[in-house]
């Protein structure tokens, strides 16, 4: 009936306008008044652009923003059937609120994080009421993507994963369970995906190169638009984190060395790309492709002509390696729990259903073989086939 919101940053007011859109009341939290106040603003001025086009009524608009309840006091969520936290990213943020919730929220009551990474058990533990805690991982613009992974801990109950696949419905979100793992099933895979768009750069590759091969292909962006739009500095934090828990695990540290220079993207108006003020057009960089020459040299790596057909293959065959553990592990259940991850958060053209489906159409025989030859070449020790792709292309199997 009742859901209360933490955090009126751009996730925050996304997660809110869609409770908001299905007429659920929410209370809105926020620590200081200035950003509770910006918060409220960012979603009335989203709601005012519907206005306008046409799409909502003034009075829809006024029925909506009267569902708010903003507060500065934890108090204020002893009611709230559903609480979803959207706060900074890191562990030590979330122990504090979940620590915090634990006092305040009512028995029963669903604890939710809408974490891209983290570890939803080790945010579970901060309670005494694990089996209450689950992860909502909504993508950015909230308001906007379909896409909603449902993270299930070892200890969520039952009722509660239930609960929030029919909350999903109710706002309208293509809702995929997935276990715990890092990244959760679609930013464990991407992560394989940027990790292969990087090595090509260092190959031989430049970003526009990329970017418009796997566009041709039908995704809507790139890996160095995306990455741009996103912030690099995202990334960023991802891989130092990354270098201290698995420091077996490779990465070229080319986009390191761009983040130094404070390239962090769209938002400071220079990325892999260069952007002019208020416009969102990708303008390729000497700089960066200059930049690139240069970190290959370093690295000892030998520049090459890179065909279109390699990146391809590379960006959506890493897609579906990962895919493959992932299933193995029983992070998702099915093929299509995967690809629908993709369809409906991560620009997959949708007419190709899909990596995993995609991969059926081409022969998994076609992808393993190609996934051998590709870890035959320089950087190809990121390329472990998965034991149950190589099983089903042996076995002229499929994922579907």
């Amino acid at each position: 009936q009742t859901v209360a919101v933490i955090g009126a940053g751009t996730m925050g007011g996304g997660i809110t306008m869609n409770f908001l859109n299905a007429g659920v009341p929410v209370t809105l939290l926020e620590t200081k008044q200035e950003a509770l106040d910006r918060g409220l603003a960012t979603i009335r001025k989203n709601y005012e652009a519907q206005v306008k086009k046409g799409k909502l009524t003034q009075e829809k608009l006024d029925a909506r923003m009267a569902l708010i309840s903003p507060t500065l006091s934890y108090d204020d969520l002893k009611q709230a059937d559903l609480i979803i936290e959207a706060v900074f990213e890191e562990l030590g943020v979330k122990e504090q609120v979940f620590k915090r919730l634990d006092e305040v929220a009512k028995p029963g009551a669903i604890l939710a994080s809408n974490t891209s990474t983290l570890d939803v058990d080790k945010i579970a533990a901060f309670t005494k009421r694990p089996q209450d805690v689950v992860g909502l991982h909504f993508f950015s613009p909230a308001n906007v993507m379909k896409l909603l992974e449902v993270v299930r801990g070892k200890e969520t109950a039952k009722d509660v994963l239930a609960t929030v696949m029919q909350v999903a419905k109710k706002i309208r979100k293509t809702a995929v369970v997935s276990g715990v793992c890092d990244g959760f099933i679609g930013n464990r895979m991407i992560e394989q995906y940027v990790r292969q768009a990087l090595y090509m750069l260092e190959e031989g590759a430049l970003p526009a190169q990329v970017d418009r091969a796997i566009e041709k292909f039908g995704f809507a962006m790139g890996p160095f638009r995306m990455s741009d739009l996103a912030g690099n500095d995202i990334g960023w934090a991802i891989r130092k984190r990354r270098y201290q828990e698995h420091p077996d695990m490779k990465y070229s540290k080319i986009a390191d060395r761009l983040c130094e220079t404070g390239r962090f993207g769209q938002k400071t108006g220079a990325g892999w790309y260069d952007y002019k003020a208020g416009e969102r057009n990708a303008l390729p960089s000497k700089l960066v492709d200059d930049m690139i020459v240069a970190y290959s040299k370093e690295a000892g790596a030998e520049r090459r002509k890179i065909s279109d057909e390699e990146i391809v293959e590379r960006l959506v065959y890493a897609l579906v390696n990962e895919g493959a553990k992932i299933l193995e592990e029983g992070i998702a259940s099915k093929a299509s729990d995967i690809d629908m991850v993709y369809l409906t958060g991560y620009g997959f053209p949708l007419w190709r259903g899909g990596p995993m489906l995609y991969a059926d159409t081409v022969g998994l025989y076609n992808v393993a073989r190609s996934i051998r030859r590709y870890a035959q070449q320089p950087n190809g020790d990121a390329w472990q086939i998965a034991s149950s792709l190589a099983k089903r292309a042996e076995n002229g199997g499929a994922f579907n």
